[in-house]
């Protein structure tokens, strides 16, 4: 059986898109980090395929913007011990946005 699978992004995009996502998340104090994330994972699933199908990732900043509002709060009222739950929680939040483009 032959692996349809594979990754056709770039070093240098993937770069690029790192920097900006840290550029805007800096000078944004934060506020838009999930404009971040949504960003590089977008470019990282557009640039992935399995079993030869493309991925596609529709998730918006403004949704996770919601979450992680939320995640915030959470993290605020346990005294930060939500906060181990939060990579957990952005996990799933992406897989559950994440499809198959065709």
């Amino acid at each position: 059986m032959e692996n349809n699978s594979y990754f056709d992004g770039g070093l240098l995009q993937l770069i690029g898109w790192r920097i900006l996502g840290f550029v805007v998340t800096f000078c944004t104090l934060g506020i838009c980090y999930p404009w971040a994330v949504c960003m590089i994972y977008g470019w990282e699933t557009r640039h992935t395929v399995v079993n030869g199908r493309r991925l596609a990732f529709d998730g918006t900043a403004l949704q996770l913007f919601g979450n992680w509002i939320i995640w915030l709060l959470l993290c605020i009222i346990t005294l930060g011990i939500y906060s181990f739950w939060v990579g957990i929680a952005l996990r799933k939040w992406k897989a559950s946005h994440t499809h198959f483009a065709y």
